[in-house]
C-alpha cells in the first residue's frame, strides 16, 4: 500500500474514526486515500489552526488521541498555536503535515518548508514531544510508530511528523500492528517514595493523627482515567475534593464530599480548606502547581503536611520540599487502596472528626454572589446566561470553555458533573480555541449534546469555523457572551484611561445572523427570559446554532479570592 494509506490504516487500528484537515498540494496523495479509508471520515476545516484545535477537541472528548492534516510551511504555521496550546495541556495531538519530495527539498519549489529552508520539524520540535520528517520512505513505518507511542506515554502530549511527497505516494511492504495498552500506560510509581507517604496518614508533624484531609486533583486524574479511583478512595475515608480549573469534573461537583474549584474562579469551600483553615494533610495528585492551579502559589504556604503525586519531577522539585512521589496519579490511588491495613483505622478514627470540619465549611456559602445566576438585568449578566444553559443542557453533555472574561464565570457558576463533560485550553489559553475544539468534540461523542461559552472576541479570531460545523449538520450550541469588548482586558484596561477603554471595546457584531451566513441556525437574546427558549430552540436544531447574548462587561468576574491572594503573596517573597 502507498504512505498515505498506510498512515490511514494504522490511525483506524489504533481506534481513530475522523481526521481533521485543509487540502493542499503537499497532502494531495492523502485524498483518494481518504476516498479508500472509509472508517475514518475527514473533517474539512476553515483554516489549519481550526483543524488542530478540532482535533485537540477531539482527543479530549475522547480519552483518545486526535489528528490533524496540513501542508507545511503556511498551513503548520496556522497551526502553531494550536500544538502549543495542546502542549501546555498534555493534550494528545498528531499533527501530520505534507512537504515536497526529499529529492526536491531545497530547489525553491512552491511551499517547500523542508530541512533546507524554513524547516517545519525544527519549528515544532520546542513545541512537541517529537517532530521529525520521514526523510527516507522505508523509515515511515517505525517512526509513525514512535510518534504515537511519545503521543500516548504519560505525560502526554502533541507530536508531529513531516511527510514529504514521496513517502506519501511509496508503495510500502508492511502492516501496522497497534500498540499495546500496557505500553503506553504502564502506571509508573516510584514504590519507595510512595512508601514513606503512609505514615503521613497515621500521624502528623504534631505527634497527632491528621484529621482535616483534603484532595487537590489536577489534570493528571484525566491522564490517568482515574476519576472512578478518586471517588471510590474519598468516599471509602469521607476526605473531601477539590480540583483544579483544568480538571474541573474530574471529581462530580454535585457530589457532598466536593469543594468544588481551587484556584482561579475557585469556591469559597476551596479557599475556605486549603488556605484559611489549612488541612492536617493534603494530597496533591497530578497538578501542574502553576499559578492558577495553587491560588497564585499561596497554597505552598499552607498546609502542614502535602503530598505530591506527579509525572514531573521538575513540577515538583520547583515548588515542593515535602513528600513527592514519581508516578501516574492513578497508580497512586490504586496502591493506597492496596494498603487499607495500614492507613485504614486512622482514617476510620478521624472521620466523625473529619465530617464535622466539612460540615463547617460546607455551612458556608460556596459561591460567590450567587444571585447573579438569577439576574434579570439588561443587558445580561453573563452568570445568568451560564445558569440557564447549565439547566438546559443534558447532565452528561459536554460544554467547552473558551478564553476571556466568560472562563471565570464559567469555573465559578457552572456545575460538572463526570470527567470529560468540561473541557478547556487553561494554560496557553489561545482565545477562540473553544469553537473549532468543539467540532472534535462532537465527532467524537456523537451520542452526546455538546455547547461552548464564548465571547465576541474569540468569534472574531475562530468563528469562520461556524461554517464547518454547519456543513458536517455538528448540533452544537454556541452561547456567545456578546459584551463588545475584549472582556477580562478591558476590566483592566478601562480604569487605565479613555485610550485604553477605546483599545478594548468592540463593535456589536450581529452573531446571530454570522451563523445564518454560514449555514447555521441564529438567535439574538437581550433579555433574560428569552434565554430558556432559545435553549431549547437550539437543543431541537440538526445543525449549530449561535445564541449571541448581549451582555454587560461591567460586570466583575468572580475571583474575589484570586485577587486577593494575588495581592497578599508573591512567589519570589
Amino acid at each position: 500500500m502507498q504512505g498515505a494509506d498506510f498512515i490511514l490504516d494504522s490511525l483506524v487500528k489504533e481506534g481513530i474514526d475522523h481526521l481533521f484537515m485543509v487540502p493542499g498540494g503537499l497532502i494531495d496523495p492523502f485524498l483518494p486515500a481518504l476516498g479508500r479509508h472509509t472508517a475514518l471520515t475527514p473533517i474539512v476545516a476553515a483554516q489549519e489552526g481550526g483543524a488542530a484545535y478540532m482535533a485537540d477537541g477531539y482527543a479530549r472528548a475522547s480519552g483518545r488521541f486526535g489528528v490533524a492534516l496540513c501542508i507545511g510551511g503556511p498551513g503548520l504555521g496556522n497551526a502553531v498555536t494550536a500544538v502549543a496550546a495542546a502542549q501546555t495541556d498534555g493534550s494528545p495531538l498528531l499533527l501530520l503535515s505534507g512537504e515536497v519530495a526529499t529529492d526536491m527539498e531545497g530547489l525553491g519549489e512552491f511551499q517547500d518548508a523542508g530541512s533546507q529552508t524554513l524547516d517545519d520539524v525544527s519549528i515544532l520540535k520546542p513545541l512537541t514531544r517529537y517532530s521529525t520528517s520521514i526523510a527516507n520512505p522505508r523509515n515511515l513505518p517505525h517512526l509513525l510508530r514512535r510518534a504515537l507511542i511519545q503521543l500516548r506515554t504519560a505525560p502526554t502530549g502533541p507530536v508531529h511528523l513531516s511527510i514529504p511527497t514521496d513517502s506519501q505516494r511509496f508503495d510500502l511492504d508492511a502492516r501496522y500492528r497497534p500498540i499495546a495498552d500496557g505500553l503506553i500506560h504502564a502506571r509508573t510509581l516510584a514504590l519507595d517514595a510512595a512508601m514513606a507517604t503512609l505514615a503521613h496518614f497515621t500521624q502528623g508533624p504534631d505527634g497527632k493523627p491528621p484529621v482535616r484531609i483534603v484532595i487537590l486533583a489536577g489534570a493528571g486524574i484525566e491522564h490517568a482515567r482515574c476519576s472512578t479511583a478518586l471517588l471510590v478512595f474519598a468516599q471509602r475515608w469521607s476526605i473531601p475534593v477539590a480540583t483544579t480549573l483544568r480538571a474541573k469534573g474530574a471529581f462530580p461537583e454535585d457530589h457532598p464530599l466536593s469543594l468544588g474549584v481551587f484556584g482561579y474562579a475557585g469556591t469559597h469551600h476551596s479557599r475556605l480548606a486549603l488556605l484559611d483553615d489549612p488541612p492536617d494533610l493534603l494530597l496533591l495528585l497530578g497538578s501542574g502547581l502553576n499559578e492558577r492551579d495553587t491560588m497564585h502559589w499561596a497554597l505552598r504556604l499552607r498546609a502542614q503536611r502535602t503530598i505530591c503525586v506527579n509525572l514531573s519531577t521538575v513540577v515538583m522539585g520547583a515548588h515542593l520540599t515535602d513528600s513527592c512521589v514519581v508516578g501516574d496519579a492513578g497508580a497512586y490511588l490504586d496502591w493506597l487502596a492496596a494498603h487499607d491495613d495500614r492507613i485504614g483505622p486512622t482514617l476510620e478514627d478521624t472521620r466523625v472528626a473529619r465530617g464535622h470540619w466539612l460540615a463547617g465549611i460546607t455551612a458556608q456559602p460556596r459561591l460567590q454572589d450567587p444571585q447573579h445566576c438569577a439576574s434579570d438585568a439588561t443587558p445580561l449578566h453573563p452568570a445568568r446566561a451560564i445558569s440557564e444553559l447549565r439547566t438546559a443542557l443534558p447532565k452528561d453533555g459536554i460544554v467547552l470553555i473558551d478564553s476571556g472574561a466568560h472562563r471565570a464565570f464559567a469555573g465559578h457558576y457552572w456545575t460538572a458533573y463526570a470527567p470529560l463533560t468540561y473541557l478547556s485550553a487553561t494554560n496557553l489559553g489561545p482565545m477562540g480555541w473553544a469553537i473549532p475544539a468543539a467540532i472534535g468534540a462532537q465527532c467524537a461523542r456523537p451520542d452526546r449534546r455538546v455547547a461552548v461559552i464564548t465571547g465576541d472576541g474569540c468569534m472574531r479570531m475562530q468563528g469562520m469555523e461556524i461554517a464547518t460545523a454547519a456543513r458536517y449538520r455538528l448540533p452544537i450550541i454556541y452561547l456567545v457572551i456578546n459584551n463588545a469588548a475584549l472582556g477580562n482586558v478591558w476590566l483592566r484596561a478601562h480604569t487605565l484611561g479613555a485610550v485604553p477603554d477605546e483599545l478594548t471595546s468592540l463593535p456589536d457584531h450581529d452573531w446571530a445572523g454570522f451563523s445564518r451566513g454560514l449555514g447555521g441556525c441564529g438567535i439574538t437574546v437581550s433579555r433574560p427570559e428569552q434565554l430558556a427558549g432559545a435553549f431549547a430552540v437550539a437543543l431541537e436544531n440538526q445543525g449549530p446554532t449561535v445564541i449571541d447574548v448581549k451582555a454587560d462587561k461591567r460586570f466583575a468576574t468572580p475571583v474575589q479570592d484570586w485577587s486577593a491572594a494575588c495581592a497578599a503573596w508573591s512567589y519570589h517573597e
